[in-house]
């Protein structure tokens, strides 16, 4: 795998996750079963207590909630109707000209989802699978990291889903000096909220330049496609070739809506798998297990998910004045979901605080819920899995390098491991 030192990409990567941790080193866990207990609804915006930047356009003018526990988290994800998603067009969506899909609500919403969805369902996803996914992480990345028998793996996870994800959505796959520089891009966009005032100005107007950017190439792969016929199986050319609220889609509106996808389309799987191989490296008879019974591949990875989920906390609007739990919440309060602590809550979960693949399904929030559940999931979760049996496959007897430090879970938002020194025989 030819990966650089430190490029931009990686770089934006960092500086991403940096953002993100917040400024608090609490014990999270810790805190949230505090919060469980005592406050499962807190008049107050936690994530800010932790001095994590918001993507959804929170402002100190809006009344803030904060949920704890399963059963609210479920109940909000689940209502589209009484808890919105539009205000987002104000936050993160300020960077797409207001056109993203998790800004979107009611019929809009729908429409959309509609128009996105099978590009990202099992029947296309699993036909990339065998043509596409599972040859490129082996061949490309994997084999060539054998014969080194030892290595970050977060290097190889920053890379792999970029190569994938591009390459479902339709960038053409020979230049991938300029897909990493096109991530970078994207990656940068998420960095552009930042707490610090001093920051913020400076953060926000490169964030805009990198959307302005990643607009321009996007428009020109776009323009590529209609030319040649968009006669593909990728998201750009099934954009092209439908129809949306009885019109066709113009070049400016495909461009748009593709660009909203791309600052999330890797980065989730990049920190999910990071966070998967930590979990099983720190418990080797687990990854033992899974090794001789693939079986357990998808249970591993959706256990991972509920365990330590990437996106830590989701946002709504309440549409109309409500109560949860005795507290009343006006309308247009923002209501903030903490998945982190719904996905651990000893209520809901039996032994929520262990890693345990053997757990009977129930739905957990690491992908969010409802009508805006992630519409890449699935594409996220076959390229872990791909990924996980390459590595059982062709690193045998891989475990954490005893002289490197070990892996950290990290960060109150964009949740994962730094690092995973490994060695293998």
């Amino acid at each position: 795998m030819s990966t650089p030192v430190q490029s931009d990409l990686t770089k934006v990567f960092t500086d991403v996750a940096s953002n993100y941790r917040g400024t608090s080193d609490i014990d999270l866990h810790a805190t949230y079963s505090e919060m469980r207990a005592n406050s499962p609804v807190l008049q107050d915006n936690f994530m800010a207590r932790l001095g994590v930047p918001s993507i959804a356009g929170l402002d100190a003018n809006r009344p803030t909630f904060t949920l704890f526990k399963y059963d609210d988290v479920m109940a909000v994800m689940r209502d589209a109707g009484t808890f919105t998603s539009g205000f987002i067009a104000e936050g993160l969506g300020a960077f797409f000209d207001g056109l993203i899909l998790t800004a979107m609500d009611g019929d809009a919403h729908k429409s959309m989802r509609n128009l996105l969805q099978p590009v990202f369902m099992p029947e296309t996803v699993n036909r990339w699978k065998e043509t596409r996914i599972d040859r490129v992480i082996r061949e490309e990345y994997i084999k060539p990291m054998v014969p080194a028998k030892g290595g970050d793996l977060m290097d190889f996870a920053l890379y792999f889903p970029i190569r994938v994800i591009y390459s479902l959505i339709g960038f053409p796959e020979d230049r991938p000096e300029q897909i990493e520089q096109y991530a970078a891009w994207a990656l940068a966009i998420l960095a552009g909220p930042q707490v610090d005032p001093e920051k913020a100005a400076a953060a926000r107007g490169a964030a805009m330049d990198a959307a302005q950017a990643l607009y321009d190439v996007v428009k020109v792969v776009v323009a590529e496609r209609r030319a040649a016929g968009a006669l593909g199986d990728d998201l750009i050319s099934r954009l092209i070739g439908v129809e949306y609220q009885g019109r066709s889609l113009d070049d400016h509106e495909i461009t748009t809506f593709v660009r909203s996808l791309l600052p999330a389309a890797s980065e989730t799987t990049t920190r999910t798998f990071g966070t998967l191989m930590a979990l099983l490296l720190q418990n080797p008879d687990v990854l033992e297990r899974v090794r001789n019974d693939r079986s357990l591949v998808n249970k591993a990875i959706d256990e991972a998910v509920r365990f330590e989920p990437v996106a830590t906390f989701k946002v709504r609007q309440a549409a109309k004045d409500l109560e949860i739990r005795g507290v009343s919440i006006p309308k247009g309060a923002m209501v903030q979901c903490i998945v982190t602590s719904a996905n651990r809550d000893e209520d809901a979960f039996e032994n929520a605080d262990k890693f345990d693949i053997d757990r009977k399904p129930k739905p957990s929030f690491g992908f969010g819920f409802g009508p805006h559940m992630c519409i890449g999931q699935f594409v996220a979760k076959t390229e872990i899995n791909c990924a996980l049996n390459a590595i059982l496959d062709l690193m045998p007897n891989i475990r954490l390098d005893p002289d490197k430090p070990g892996p950290q879970i990290v960060g109150a938002q964009l949740r994962g491991p730094h690092y995973l020194h490994v060695l293998w025989d």
